[in-house]
């Protein structure tokens, strides 16, 4: 299975996703660093991803799962999959790849994004990010408003995943 954490930058896709896979003993992947170096230069300058810039990345990240899904165990890869046809692009009807969409108000998520450091996401992108998400019908909802560790038990249940 290949579960996939999304959500808008800052809602804790990498921390969640990280934590799962490592209480579970799974592959994490943190899908920003799939990026390009221009998609990153562009981001770092405040600018947001065109869905043009998005595709390669988005077909990285297909090969990515598609491999994975050769694999025993649980795989985790953090990705924002903002739109619907990007997770399609992800997915391809496949019902072995989840989706859990960390879902938490721009509020929260904009206080966290100020605490960040190192990262190059603007936070000055995050309305733009909020602006094109269209939340996931299929996905698993999970609010961000409780600790990480909470978060990724609630996964874990609703999921059926067993720990490591």
């Amino acid at each position: 299975m290949v579960v996939i954490t999304m959500g808008v930058a800052g809602c804790g896709k990498t921390t969640v996703g990280r934590l799962l896979a490592e209480v579970t003993g799974g592959r994490f992947f943190d899908g920003d660093k799939f990026h390009s170096s221009e998609s990153i230069s562009k981001m770092r300058q405040g600018s947001p991803l065109t869905d043009e810039d998005r595709r390669q990345w988005l077909q990285v990240l297909r090969k990515l799962i598609e491999q994975n899904l050769e694999k025993d165990g649980l795989t985790v890869i953090s990705c924002s999959a903002l739109k619907e046809s990007y997770r399609q692009i992800l997915q391809q009807n496949e019902p072995r790849v989840k989706f859990v969409y960390l879902k938490g108000s721009f509020s929260l998520i904009e206080k966290r994004m100020q605490k960040r450091r190192g990262h190059y996401f603007s936070p000055q992108l995050l309305q733009s990010q909020f602006d094109i998400l269209e939340e996931p019908k299929s996905a698993l909802e999970v609010s961000i408003d409780s600790p990480p560790t909470t978060i990724v038990a609630d996964i874990q249940e609703r999921l059926g995943l067993s720990k490591a």
